[in-house]
């Protein structure tokens, strides 16, 4: 793919991950574009330890993949944002 179908494809697949993680509201359209494009090499590098194809062009498979692993790495970068905050901690008196 060249960099502008990678570009759509990372803004497409980002902000579907985004409205299924309810983060929307915290990224923006360049943010999405990152997360779904590094989600397709997270994608790719998982569908390839369990032997399947990764991303392979702009079609529904592709999709899928980087779908997933655009829900991994927000699942992960939110695990590691949570673990440093105290939301929903009462402050002490």
């Amino acid at each position: 793919m060249g960099i502008i179908l990678w570009i759509i494809f990372g803004a497409l697949v980002g902000w579907v991950a985004s409205k299924i993680m309810k983060t929307d509201q915290e990224q923006g359209a360049i943010l999405n574009i990152v997360v779904g494009i590094i989600g397709a090499l997270i994608g790719g590098w998982v569908m390839s330890f369990f032997g399947q194809s990764g991303v392979t062009g702009f079609n529904i498979w592709s999709f899928l993949v980087a779908l997933l692993g655009a829900i991994v790495l927000i699942g992960i970068v939110r695990a590691i944002r949570g673990a440093g905050s105290n939301k929903g901690a009462r402050p002490t008196v």
